[in-house]
């Protein structure tokens, strides 16, 4: 006798991972959902659309499937998916946001959300204050009466900071500010920030989500109706849409994304534990080690620790050029998040864009996007990049 509950109706992450919005074709009974390859849909009669779809600008079978299943994932009432995080955030920011408003951001943010904000938005009447954001005085200081946006990342990039969402969530309600968090890093795998008072949700599915660096996609996910529609149209007015071999490429990889997270944070903590003990290394930036000081909320927050590291090596600049330059089964590159190890040197890759502002990444850290190979070839790829200091 089949059950009549859903798969999706089940409290466990792994199983809406692999169900949500994954429903098997009723015409051939197959297993995985078609991609829905067209541009436009026939309509019976004028205004007689079947399921809604008329242009896949507007909607797609395809990016529905993948909507659905990213709201399941961080236990919400609604998914947007963008042709990439950037444009995801944009169309968040121009919902949210008038002429002259203001918006609070971590001083440790991905350089491109950075320049998003601060020149793109900037140029329109918006204004910006980086601060610390483990700081809630400081948080709190850099709040002005036009303040409608507080923007937290956590672990934040490059650094890995560890921010207290709930807190945040708390002090931006009490000022009436909408509260967002990238949780691109941790992913919904490892940390769920509605859940803990967060009112949006920011991806880059470019990265964990997605997981196999083969596609690139953006995410909004949110309660909110009203905020919902706004986001929705401006999406539709402006196209910003994943196509559907995007959306099925990301929803294929969501379906491992509960024990990648496991595997990616398993051999991150091993080589964050590794490079603690070496010389050549002057601090290491993963909040799974004890010495991190937001170890213990990353503790109470996350489910795991993720498979970011960031190394500041004690031979400046030129150790961490050579350093990331003599890796060679971590390849150099930008971007994270997917099965294969990365390294990049953010200083001039990803956050070239904000050198000389109050972002700007010292010239002696690296960072290490931890992929799920064997953890003792990645250990002994990182002892001789660090034996050519």
């Amino acid at each position: 006798m089949t059950s009549s509950a859903s798969p999706t109706d089940s409290d466990a992450f792994a199983t809406r991972a692999i169900h949500a919005g994954q429903h098997f074709d009723p015409t051939t009974g197959a297993v995985i959902p078609p991609i829905y390859q067209s541009s436009t849909f026939v309509q019976d009669g004028i205004g007689g659309l079947r399921g809604g779809y008329e242009y896949s600008r507007g909607g797609n079978p395809t990016r529905t499937a993948l909507e659905t299943q990213l709201a399941a994932l961080e236990g919400a009432a609604h998914g947007l998916s963008f042709a990439s995080g950037l444009a995801a955030e944009d169309a968040l920011l121009r919902a949210a946001l008038a002429p002259g408003d203001h918006v609070v951001l971590g001083n440790d943010a991905y350089g491109g959300t950075y320049r998003l904000i601060n020149r793109i938005h900037g140029a329109w009447g918006i204004r910006n204050t980086p601060v610390d954001l483990t700081d809630l005085a400081a948080v709190e200081a850099a709040i002005e009466s036009g303040t409608k946006i507080l923007w937290v990342e956590t672990p934040s990039n490059p650094l890995m900071a560890v921010s207290d969402i709930a807190a945040l969530a708390a002090l931006g309600h009490r000022y009436g500010i909408l509260v967002v968090v990238d949780n691109t890093f941790a992913s919904p795998a490892l940390q769920q920030p509605l859940a803990l008072g967060a009112d949006v949700v920011v991806h880059s599915t470019t990265k964990y989500l997605g997981g196999h660096s083969d596609v690139i996609g953006g995410a909004v996910v949110l309660n909110d109706d009203d905020l919902h529609d706004k986001i929705r149209f401006i999406q539709f007015a402006a196209g910003a849409v994943s196509a559907p071999m995007d959306a099925f490429l990301t929803a294929r990889g969501i379906k491992t994304l509960d024990v990648r997270m496991q595997r990616h944070s398993a051999n991150a903590y091993a080589i964050a534990s590794y490079l603690q003990g070496h010389t050549a290394v002057e601090r290491v930036y993963y909040p799974g080690l004890e010495t991190h000081p937001g170890h213990e909320l990353a503790a109470r927050q996350m489910s795991g620790f993720g498979g970011m590291i960031s190394l500041a090596l004690s031979g400046g600049e030129p150790a961490a050029r050579r350093f990331a330059e003599s890796m060679r089964l971590f390849q150099l590159a930008e971007s994270l998040g997917g099965v294969e190890s990365l390294v990049n040197y953010p200083s001039e890759m990803t956050h070239a864009s904000v050198r000389g502002t109050e972002l700007e990444v010292a010239p002696n850290i690296v960072r290490l996007s931890v992929g799920i190979e064997d953890v003792a070839d990645l250990l002994a790829d990182v002892e001789q990049a660090l034996a050519r200091l």
